[in-house]
This record gives C-alpha cells, sequence and structure tokens, in this order.
C-alpha cells in the first residue's frame, strides 16, 4: 500500500486528494489536509475517485467502424492505435480539402476543462484547422457570462468572482453551490465559506425558484418565477438609481455609459416588474438597499440565470448591480483572480475590445459568440443539404445528444448524414456510439493534472501541479498523445512525431513574448528560452513556459517542490489591468445590451407560462458523467420529475406515479415526486439523464436510465446574444399517464 496526491477532476472545485493504492489500483480517497486550496474538503464525487478511475466499462483500446457493406455502416471493433490514426488521416483530410474547413464541426464537451491535454489541444487544432464549426458545452451553460463580460471589460475570460472570504453580504442568483460546489467560482468547499460568512456575521441572500440546500442555510430567500432573474436584476438597478444609492468608489472615473444606463433601468421599478417576477416591491427595494449599505457585497449568478431568455442581460446586470455599489475590484466584493499561467499583465490602457457575430451559422443565421456557434445548431449544420454543410465532427469529451436539445435530431443527423466522426472519450455513450473512430484517454489516476481553466476563476490566487499517480498502463495512449496525433492526423502532417505539435507551440509563444515589451523575457532569445525549459513530456514544457511567462516567477520545478501547492495569496484589484475595451474603460451600457434592452421591457407585459420547468443540480453527479459509477447513483441522485403539492392536486398526479410532460420538443413519461421545496407554477426535472439508447456501453446507468429533459425543446429558444439555449424556465404541459 502506498498514498498519492492528485487534484480532482470531477468538478470545479479542483479539491486536493490524497489517495490510497494498492499497486495501480486506486483503493481509497480522502481530502489532502495540507493542499494550500481545499485543506482537506472533498465530496461524495472526490471520495468516489478510485470507482470512476476503475469503472469497468471505460474503453481499454480504440474503436474502429468495420464491416460496412450494403449501405450499412458497420460496426465498432476493437483497433489499434495504429489503425485509428490512419482511418483519420485518409478520411478527414480529404473531406477538407474537398469541402473546406467548415465542413469539419469540433464539438467541445465540459471535461475538456477538466484535463491538461483538453486545455492545451484543442485550440491547437482549431488554429490548425481555421474551422469555424465550433460547438461547445458553454452555449449551454456559461456563454452569457463571457458575452456580457467580453461587452463589459473588453474581455470574454475577464470574469470577476465573489471575494467569499471576505465579503459582508453576498447574493446568490440561480445558483446552488451547496451542490454544484461552484461554478465560475472555484473555490473548495463552497459550503463552508457560506457557513463562515454566516458566522462572522455576513448575510446571504438567496434567488431561487427552488428551496435549495444553499437556499436553505440563507437568511432570505427571494423564490421569482423562473426566468425574471433580469427584470428583477434591473429593478435593483434601478432603486440603487432612483433612491441615490449608487457608489463607484474607487471606479469613479474608469466607467463610461452611467447617465445612458441610469435612463435604460428607469422603466424597471419594483412596481413593474414584480407582478412578473411575483416579489413584491418592498422585497426588491429591502434586496437593493441591502446590498448598497453592506460594508463588503457581491452578486454572483449562474446557470439559473444563464441558460434562460435573457440570460446574457442577467449575467451582463449582475455585474452592473456590482460596479453601481463599488464593490467590483474591490476586497470583499468582487474580484479577477490571477493565475500563474496567465500571461504577464499588460499595461492599462485601451485595448482590441469584444465584438459578436463576425460571422453566423449557414441555416438559421445565428451569431457567432467568442468564437463559437450554438450547440442547439448543430443538428441542423449536419442535417440540411447546401454547400457549407458539416460532413465531419470530431467530438472531444462530449454528449451532445444528451445535453444539447432535442437529442433525437442530432442523434438521427449523426448516425445517417455524416461522412465521418471522430469521437475522444472514455466511454462509448449516447454520442460517442456514432463515432467511425473512438480514442480513449486512459483513467484520472494516470494522468497529471493542473487547472489551466479554473485557476481563472479561483476565489483565491494558488498554484498546484500532480503528476500522474500510476503509471500509464500497457497498450493504453497518454491523452496529450492522441491529442497530438489527432492534430497531425486532421492537417495532413500524419506520421510525424507528436512532440513536434509541443515544439510548434512553444516555438510560436516564446517567439511573440520576446517581442513584447511587458513580458518577463522581453528581448531574450527565444530558442534559448526553450532550451531551458524542463519537464519530461510535451505538456510538463508547455506547462513550465507558461510559468516563465506568468505573473509570479515561478517554473515548473518551483511546482514539484511544492507537492500540496503555492498559496499566491487572496485576490487583489486589478482592473487596469484586465481592462481591454476600445475605450480603456468599463463600458457600462455596449450597443448589444441596449438594443436587446426593449425585448425585456417587452416581457413586462407578458403573460406568465401557467407551468415552468427548471433544471436542477445533484452533489453526486456532474451533468451526464458519473450516472455509470454505483457510488454516486444513490440517494437523491435520481431523475424525477418534482411538482408542489398545490400543483400535484390541481393536476391530480401522485407521488411516485407516472405523468406526461409535453412541451416545444416532445413529451416525456417521467416519475412524479411531490415536494414544497420549488414554488407552485414551478416543475423540476434534472439534466444529463436519458440513458437509454441502445449501442451504448454504460451498464450502471443503463439500469437506472431516466429521462433526457433536454428532448423536450426543440433548440428554437435561445438567447440572441449568446446563443445559449433556454434549458430553464421554459412552458411545460403536465398530465397524468392514464
Amino acid at each position: 500500500m502506498s498514498t498519492a496526491l492528485r487534484i480532482c477532476p470531477l468538478c470545479e472545485a479542483t479539491c486536493g486528494l490524497t489517495l490510497t493504492l494498492d499497486g495501480s489500483r486506486v483503493t481509497g480517497a480522502r481530502g489532502d489536509r495540507d493542499d494550500v486550496f481545499s485543506r482537506g474538503f472533498v465530496c461524495p464525487k472526490g471520495a468516489a475517485f478510485g470507482e470512476v478511475d476503475a469503472d469497468p466499462d471505460r474503453l481499454r483500446a480504440p474503436l474502429v467502424r468495420k464491416g460496412s457493406s450494403g449501405g450499412g455502416r458497420g460496426e465498432l471493433q476493437e483497433a489499434t492505435w495504429e489503425e485509428a490514426f490512419d482511418l483519420i488521416a485518409a478520411r478527414i483530410p480529404a473531406i477538407l480539402a474537398e469541402h473546406g474547413p467548415g465542413a469539419l464541426a469540433v464539438v467541445l464537451g465540459n471535461p475538456n476543462v477538466h484535463t491538461v491535454a483538453g486545455a492545451l489541444y484543442p485550440p491547437v487544432l482549431l488554429a490548425s484547422v481555421r474551422t469555424r464549426s465550433l460547438f461547445t458545452a458553454s452555449t449551454l451553460d456559461q456563454m452569457p457570462k463571457h458575452v456580457s463580460s467580453g461587452l463589459l471589460f473588453g474581455d470574454a475570460f475577464a470574469v470577476p468572482v465573489p471575494d467569499l472570504d471576505r465579503t459582508d453580504h453576498l447574493l446568490v442568483i440561480g445558483a446552488n453551490p451547496m451542490d454544484s460546489n461552484g461554478s465560475l467560482c472555484t473555490a473548495p468547499d463552497f459550503p463552508g465559506k457560506l457557513r463562515a460568512l454566516r458566522r462572522r456575521g455576513g448575510a446571504l441572500t438567496v434567488v431561487d425558484p427552488r428551496r435549495t440546500r444553499t437556499a436553505r442555510l440563507a437568511d432570505r430567500h427571494v423564490a421569482p418565477r423562473p426566468g425574471t432573474d433580469a427584470l428583477l436584476l434591473a429593478a435593483l438597478a434601478q432603486v440603487l438609481f432612483a433612491e441615490g444609492l449608487t457608489d463607484l468608489g474607487a471606479l469613479a472615473g474608469r466607467v463610461q455609459g452611467l447617465d445612458a444606463l441610469r435612463e435604460a433601468v428607469r422603466d424597471f421599478t419594483p412596481e413593474a416588474v414584480a407582478a412578473v417576477c411575483d416579489v413584491d416591491a418592498a422585497t426588491i427595494r429591502t434586496l437593493a438597499r441591502e446590498l448598497a449599505a453592506a460594508p463588503a457585497a457581491a452578486v454572483y449568478g449562474r446557470m439559473g440565470s444563464s441558460t434562460v431568455e435573457y440570460g446574457t442581460l442577467a449575467n451582463w446586470l449582475v455585474d452592473v448591480l456590482n460596479i453601481l455599489t463599488g464593490n467590483l475590484d474591490r476586497p470583499g466584493g468582487a474580484l479577477f483572480p490571477l493565475s500563474a499561467t496567465a500571461p504577464a499583465p499588460r499595461p492599462a490602457g485601451p485595448g482590441r475590445g469584444f465584438d459578436l457575430g463576425r460571422w453566423t451559422s449557414r441555416v438559421a443565421g445565428h451569431p457567432e459568440a467568442k468564437g463559437e456557434l450554438p450547440m442547439a445548431a448543430l443538428a441542423e449544420e449536419i442535417d440540411t443539404p447546401g454547400e457549407g454543410r458539416v460532413r465531419a465532427v470530431v467530438a472531444i469529451a462530449a454528449n451532445p445528444v444528451l445535453s444539447a436539445p432535442d437529442g433525437h435530431r442530432l442523434d438521427r443527423a449523426l448516425g445517417e448524414r455524416l461522412d465521418f466522426m471522430v469521437s475522444v472519450d472514455p466511454y462509448l455513450n449516447e454520442t460517442s456510439r456514432h463515432a467511425d473512430v473512438v480514442l480513449p484517454p486512459p483513467p484520472p489516476a494516470q494522468s497529471a493534472h493542473f487547472d489551466f481553466a479554473f485557476n481563472n476563476f479561483a476565489v483565491r490566487n494558488q498554484v498546484r501541479y500532480t503528476p500522474a499517480p500510476v503509471p500509464l498502463e500497457e497498450g493504453r495512449m497518454d491523452e496529450a498523445e492522441i491529442h497530438a496525433r489527432l492534430i497531425l492526423a486532421v492537417t495532413g502532417m500524419h506520421g510525424a512525431d507528436p512532440s513536434a505539435v509541443d515544439d510548434l507551440v512553444i516555438g510560436q509563444a516564446l517567439a511573440k513574448a520576446v517581442a513584447q515589451p511587458h513580458s518577463p523575457v522581453h528581448g531574450r532569445d527565444a530558442q534559448e528560452l526553450a532550451a531551458e525549459l524542463t519537464g519530461d513530456s510535451g505538456p510538463e514544457r508547455r506547462l513550465d513556459m507558461m510559468l516563465r511567462l506568468g505573473p509570479y516567477d515561478l517554473t515548473l520545478d518551483d511546482l514539484r517542490a511544492a507537492p500540496h501547492g503555492i498559496d499566491l495569496g487572496p485576490l487583489k484589484p486589478r482592473l487596469g489591468q484586465v481592462l481591454k475595451t476600445r475605450s480603456g474603460m468599463i463600458e457600462l451600457l455596449p450597443e448589444p445590451l441596449a438594443a436587446d434592452l426593449p425585448r425585456l421591457r417587452r416581457a413586462l407585459d407578458t403573460p406568465a407560462a401557467p407551468l415552468v420547468l427548471v433544471g436542477r443540480r445533484h452533489l453526486r453527479s456532474n451533468n451526464s458523467w458519473m450516472h455509470n459509477v454505483p457510488a454516486l447513483t444513490g440517494g437523491t441522485n435520481v431523475c424525477t420529475l418534482q411538482v408542489h403539492p398545490d400543483d400535484a392536486a390541481r393536476l391530480g398526479l401522485t407521488d411516485g406515479a407516472p405523468a406526461r410532460i409535453k412541451a416545444d420538443g416532445g413529451e416525456l413519461e417521467v416519475t412524479v415526486e411531490i415536494t414544497d421545496t420549488l414554488r407552485p407554477g414551478v416543475v423540476s426535472l434534472p439534466h444529463g439523464w436519458g440513458h437509454d439508447r441502445p449501442g451504448t456501453r454504460l451498464s450502471v446507468a443503463a439500469r437506472r436510465p431516466g429521462v433526457n429533459v433536454n428532448q423536450l425543446l426543440d433548440g428554437s429558444r435561445l438567447d440572441p446574444l449568446s446563443g445559449t439555449a433556454v434549458l430553464n424556465g421554459f412552458p411545460v404541459e403536465l398530465t397524468p399517464r392514464r
């Protein structure tokens, strides 16, 4: 028996784990008490690391589709790595040569940001192919925050996070961090931080149509109608202006458009929004006054305020409230983290800004956002004839058949209309079962870990690196090598050494860095710098380079010498380093947002639907990932339709009985769970279920498949600014099954 350290890759909290090993088998996992960030905290997902790692349904070798005849596609069979990459190299470059780069769609799922390879290599693939057909999980999740940040600050990745350890007042809207562990806010032991806030005399307000675990902890729980978050937030801003409660503090002189914003929210009085939100005007005024009066406060919104009809407006207004109260870029408010691998901060001043809609999708004309098209449009881009049709797909850690609207249509498109598909995935799931080649990465214990993405959202600056706890099993291929070989095969360089990909990236990055006056290596020789890099692999050398080019004067050797991590201190004000707008100021009311406000005003006169649906998060799962792990499928982690007792009585529903739910995209048969934890007029069905399609190899999930909530949608409901699917707050019809 031995122990090894590993950062948990199973949610955004990035907790440090101490693994117990029996040879190469993980027999236990507990929180690493010496981890500089998580301090021993672990949730049920982290505790189940060994079971996730050893899942017998994980693929151990590549799969290649063979035996096609008579118009059939053949069957997926185990193959060698050489066969798999040979086939990719024979098919995809030919498709690109005949039909152009847009014929290849790259589809990226959420797990990419939880691995080293998933963070480092897809950008290289995209830059090499130059396709505009990029679809990611962001348009099923957080794209509204990226768009609002881009418009406000000039950088889509400039996402302020609440300073949880020092705030006096936290307003949480559309988030349930007691179960999610935080999202776009990397905070190990988020529950403990909320309790600490209460213990030090701070206030927690939760706005959510459900009485979640987070809401039960709060000083005040406000339960508005789902989808009305933007109206409620606009009313809070109106009160701040009307009652003279705005105080920009240190932001004074760095904000543009204050008077225009005052005029833009003038109509959204508490009285005007009260009936639509179903929150009385007095409560709205109290929320605004408490926010303004707190010594330090932060507003934090997530999925419930993103995956709705006015998602970008809601995310914009979250930051508007932080700005108007002087709490943006202030200790105890909302601050911008500084990752150890972030580029060295640029001098303050105007930047390139952020543009939306630089191109549009072929079929429906959806504007791009952050270089991406809506995931909800993927099916139509495949199955609609015409020039520019998507003919090939590379899906990396993505399962959009379950996660995107109208999975049935996408299912058919992937299975019947593609010329070729590659999936990088450890499982044969609802999406990868359509691939012609499946490339399985190894289990997490056989991979090193560094959080390139989540350190950009961390509530405390820190840096940690954990090497692979166990060696790579014979016959498996390291995930980084899989990605590098995939890039070479797709771009016509099949057969080259995979290290060529990393060498190219390092060479380009160093050449750029030595030419930048604010870079720590300005004026140095790029080749000499490359020779100084340490690391036993391409990813380690790239990590070492990014650390050396970063803001803290660190190297990979420094991280290796500190196995529990290096604490880089609390977040600090750094707005000047962040702003990249063309004006060099916070642009409070950018034109795209101003142009969308009339749509929000029309909502004031729109009758409320009798019954709407929202999702819900389970502590023991993360989207569709973990339904194949026995230890994580019990307890409350079940796929039931929660219904308020009043609605159940009105509709003739019985607890535990089946019912039919119908919406734009179709109908489902669901099991009713009657509970008063959600407000009347709202039902709740969790996301990520529906494991009943043939051809998958998910034996545990298939025994309790649940239903796919996204099949209730046809993909037509999108937030127009971000292209994000409306997964919450849409109308449904519910009847008992006779």
